[in-house]
């Protein structure tokens, strides 16, 4: 019985997550996800992932730009760049860039006045950043998470004595073509139940592995094995080696090298395996 009761509180937390998670947005109605798992925490349950048949069929291409960058280009044209600053240059002028506040390698307050959706990880009010919205074919919506106070003066780095700064980073999810893409951003902390219920299911997820100023290499490959996507796309390397990552995740993920910084990928074409894709620049 308490192991139930439990199970009943987290499906109740993930549905109250979800409601959260769609508020109105302009000229718009509220959104489903179709990414979030309401009752993943329930033994025994299946998801069906779904979408118009044309949806399903259709490739999304990403491609590796630099540091925290990736550019993903959906079947309708939209062009997305995350962690955008200014200075990693996707191929094509975004119509949507994400940013969270880490430093000045993941965001710009000057941004190219030629994108037309800038969507920062932080709210300006000091509260939690709120988005969900449809661009196109794409559905993006995002999951706050805290962040460490940066150290200015003496050395590079964040402060661990400083307390945390909540609100701080998102975790940007993409919807598109059936699939969700979720990209952690600078995350500073393990995730809790809540935030696994907020994410829902991810079929590709671009991880930091830097081992330094976001989570430790252990830390992220406990939250790579947990969340399991199909497809693991390291990124915000800053020198530190990749084995490591490689090796912590090997028992229950493939790796793929590729000499290419760009792959298309669709629903139907995810690997069997859950795999850890490392491309051409990472």
């Amino acid at each position: 019985m308490p192991r139930l009761s439990a199970l009943i509180l987290r499906l109740l937390l993930s549905v109250l997550l979800a409601i959260w998670m769609a508020p109105q947005t302009n000229a718009q109605e509220r959104i489903a996800s179709e990414c979030l798992a309401m009752a993943q925490t329930l033994p025994g349950v299946v998801f069906a992932r779904y979408g118009p048949a044309s949806d399903k069929a259709s490739s999304v291409t990403i491609t590796y730009v630099g540091h925290s960058t990736y550019q993903i280009e959906t079947p309708a044209d939209v062009v997305i760049a995350t962690d955008y600053n200014g200075y990693y240059r996707p191929p094509r002028l975004p119509t949507v860039v994400t940013m969270n506040r880490a430093h000045t390698t993941h965001y710009t307050l000057n941004p190219d006045p030629r994108i037309k959706h800038v969507l920062h990880g932080w709210a300006d009010d000091g509260g939690a950043a709120k988005h969900a919205l449809t661009v196109g074919d794409v559905f993006i919506r995002n999951v706050p998470t805290d962040i460490r106070n940066f150290r200015y003066g003496y050395g590079y780095g964040y402060d661990p004595s400083a307390p945390m700064q909540k609100d701080g980073n998102s975790i940007f999810i993409f919807e598109v073509a059936g699939l969700c893409i979720g990209h952690l951003g600078h995350l500073h902390h393990k995730l809790d139940e809540s935030h696994i219920a907020a994410i829902g299911r991810l079929d590709i997820l671009m991880v930091p592995v830097d081992d330094s100023v976001t989570l430790s290499i252990e830390g992220m490959s406990e939250i790579t094995k947990r969340l399991r996507s199909s497809i693991v796309l390291p990124m915000h390397r800053l020198g530190t080696p990749l084995q490591e990552f490689v090796q912590r995740v090997s028992g229950q993920f493939a790796v793929d090298v590729r000499p290419e910084r760009s792959f298309s990928v669709s629903l139907e074409s995810l690997p069997k395996t859950p795999t850890v894709v490392i491309l051409d620049g990472v």
